[in-house]
């Protein structure tokens, strides 16, 4: 077993990287310092010094492939040309298309949302019948589009599945509700709301679904203090994880 430190082992790691990649890494902006950005207790995992930096958005390129591909060309290019031709806002809807991990996504912006799920559900050559929800992420180092909305559609009847991503900053943290195109996906935006502050426009009734209705704070931000709340036990009070003990 080696018993050089994780710290040297990084910087070992980093010098052994090529020129033109190092150059890369230094002009990304710094996302966050130490592993777990740790603030009050300090960094106790050995990787106080790591600097972690923001990575670029990423934006894919034709031809975008897919399970069915034909040629040069695949299903996920079959989807977006579909997509492009239902919809005569698409240039100015979609930010960008990612294909990874064999998945299709469209990050679309908030205000054209409603726009293309409907193109999505009513447009016979297309027909993704099914949202099955949707899910918030929270990236606090991506300035203006903190907050995420994540919409996994599928089509039963062409046997395929699709993703609609969507952000909005910290400060105006609204997006569209798709209830009206998706009635199934009430208590879904309810769940997101609740647990990330995510405030969709239109919703029927968007009040919590898990936490008490004078809960403070959204519990699945990364800016959430990580032991929640303090604990009362037999007339004690436990403070959180976070607050127990200082290493500094």
């Amino acid at each position: 077993m080696s018993s050089q430190h994780p710290e040297q082992k990084a910087e070992q790691a980093a010098d052994q990287l090529p020129a033109h990649r190092e150059e890369e890494r230094a002009e990304q902006p710094v996302a966050r310092l130490g592993m777990f950005g740790a603030r009050t207790t300090g960094d106790t995992s050995g990787f106080g010094r790591l600097v972690v930096r923001q990575s670029p958005k990423v934006s894919s390129e034709r031809p975008y492939g897919g399970p069915r591909t034909t040629g040069t060309e695949g299903e996920f290019d079959e989807i977006a040309d579909l997509l492009e031709q239902a919809n005569p806002d698409f240039g100015d809807a979609v930010e960008r298309i990612v294909v990874d991990r064999g998945e299709l996504t469209f990050v679309v912006r908030r205000e054209h949302l409603l726009g293309m799920v409907r193109v999505l559900r009513d447009d016979p050559r297309l027909r993704f019948e099914m949202c099955l929800g949707v899910s918030g992420v929270h990236y606090p180092e991506d300035a203006g589009a903190e907050l995420h909305a994540v919409y996994p559609f599928l089509s039963i009847t062409h046997n395929r599945r699709v993703r609609v991503e969507v952000t909005c900053p910290d400060a105006d943290p609204h997006i569209p509700s798709i209830v009206s195109v998706y009635p199934t996906d009430d208590w879904h935006e309810r769940e997101t709301y609740d647990f990330y502050g995510l405030i969709f426009d239109g919703h029927p009734a968007l009040t919590r679904i898990m936490m008490p209705d004078d809960w403070m704070g959204h519990p699945q931000r990364k800016d959430y203090p990580l032991g929640g709340i303090p604990v009362e036990y037999r007339g004690a009070t436990v403070p959180p994880p976070d607050e127990r003990r200082s290493y500094v």
